[in-house]
């Protein structure tokens, strides 16, 4: 399959996707009409709100993983190592932490409406 059949592909399911608003879907803000999936990307699929990309990881949802996140930047924390300490201060775990963060991480890069949920969270 050429590159151009790949990116006419990606147009038309990122136009599907637009067509498909509606409630219970988390929509990507500013997609344009190809989806770089196609050249590795995150996707800019509309994403459903019972997808299991929204599951907590070992207990530790996305508005979890941005409360932490603000909280480490109230306080000057910009590492991995001190947002596992903060999370210690919560009482979670720390090798569950280490692994929700790099699993949130892993599906921001899967899915642009992870990242801009994640952003929503974190108020900006």
């Amino acid at each position: 399959m050429g590159f151009l059949k790949k990116a006419k592909e990606a147009a038309q399911q990122a136009q599907q996707s637009f067509a498909q608003q509606g409630q219970g879907m988390v929509h990507v803000r500013g997609a344009g009409p190809i989806d770089p999936t196609i050249m590795g990307g995150p996707s800019t699929r509309s994403v459903a709100a019972d997808d299991p990309i929204w599951q907590p990881i070992n207990g530790i949802s996305l508005q979890d993983y941005a409360a932490l996140a603000r909280d480490a930047q109230a306080r000057g924390i910009n590492d991995e190592a001190g947002m596992i300490t903060l999370a210690k201060e919560r009482g979670w775990n720390p090798a569950d932490t280490k692994a929700a963060l790099d699993g949130w991480v892993q599906r921001m890069g899967q899915s642009m409406a992870v990242g801009q949920q994640f952003r929503k969270f974190l108020g900006y």
